[in-house]
């Protein structure tokens, strides 16, 4: 048994799958291959996985709500925007479109790498970084003037530490990365302190909800402290980033496609970052 293997744990009935982050002595430290997901186990508890490469293979890691997702925009438009003269549309019949752009910071490379595959399928326009959950607060202070997002996705691996309080799950010290979500989500606010101008999507499995969304995110995991899929920060990030900018979010519709639906994932009303602009250019190919 060594680093980058896939295991279960055989004290849970071997329900998740993990990829051994790293070993120290006799106790491994686990990340979920599928849920965001930080735990460790003696390696005695583990039991080695057949070794694919699960970050590949769609039909492990596709979620359903792709097939629902806009592939080119949304539908494209036969007549000209609220207010245009009832003959313009002829000589402009569509818009060119602008989703809002995503800055997303993963603590995972592998999630990083399938999201941002999965980010240029939609079309919508991202910049991703891996970025280690200790890191995140100084990387979002120094990106996000570079990058100028509308939307930027906090997220990476988390879970309940074993030797907690019984039964406190009030206190961030209860949780392996939600204090570094917090401070990733202050930094955030710092340079951008208006909920509209910037939607900020912040959390992974079992962290803490209420502290995210006090410290100023728009969405954040997890409502009920359950496990999160590795994507679905990604699907509200693409409904945000193709909702228009004069219309909210519906919150209950973009969670409840989620992976964990309202149990994993809530938030606050948010208003949409894609636009329209008129003309659409054609350009001309070269003879």
């Amino acid at each position: 048994m060594k680093q980058g293997d896939l295991v279960t744990r055989k004290s849970y009935g071997g329900d998740i799958v993990f990829k051994i982050q790293e070993i120290r002595q006799q106790l491994a430290v686990l990340r979920g291959v599928e849920l965001r997901l930080l735990a460790d186990a003696p390696l005695v508890d583990l039991e080695v996985m057949p070794q694919l490469d699960p970050y590949l293979d769609k039909a492990i890691t596709r979620p359903k709500w792709m097939d629902t997702m806009p592939r080119n925009g949304l539908a494209a438009a036969t007549t000209g925007p609220p207010g245009w003269p009832a003959g313009e549309p002829a000589k402009h019949p569509v818009y060119f479109e602008m989703p809002g752009k995503v800055l997303h910071l993963d603590g995972d490379p592998n999630y990083l790498r399938k999201c941002m595959n999965l980010y240029g399928e939609l079309r919508v326009p991202a910049e991703g970084y891996y970025v280690a959950e200790a890191n995140m607060a100084d990387a979002v202070y120094r990106l996000l003037p570079l990058v100028r997002p509308d939307i930027v996705v906090i997220t990476g691996h988390d879970g309940f530490v074993k030797h907690r309080p019984a039964g406190d799950i009030t206190k961030l010290s209860s949780y392996k990365n939600s204090h570094n979500f917090v401070n990733a989500v202050q930094a955030a606010r710092q340079f951008e302190k208006s909920l509209d101008a910037l939607t900020i999507i912040a959390g992974a499995c079992q962290s803490h909800f209420e502290a995210l969304l006090q410290a100023g995110a728009n969405f954040a995991s997890s409502p009920a402290r359950v496990l999160i899929h590795a994507l679905d920060p990604l699907c509200i990030a693409v409904k945000v980033a193709y909702t228009p900018i004069k219309e909210t979010v519906n919150i209950v519709d973009v969670i409840g496609l989620t992976h964990s639906g309202l149990e994993g994932i809530g938030g606050i009303e948010s208003l949409g970052s894609y636009r329209r602009g008129v003309p659409k250019i054609q350009y001309a190919t070269p003879k």
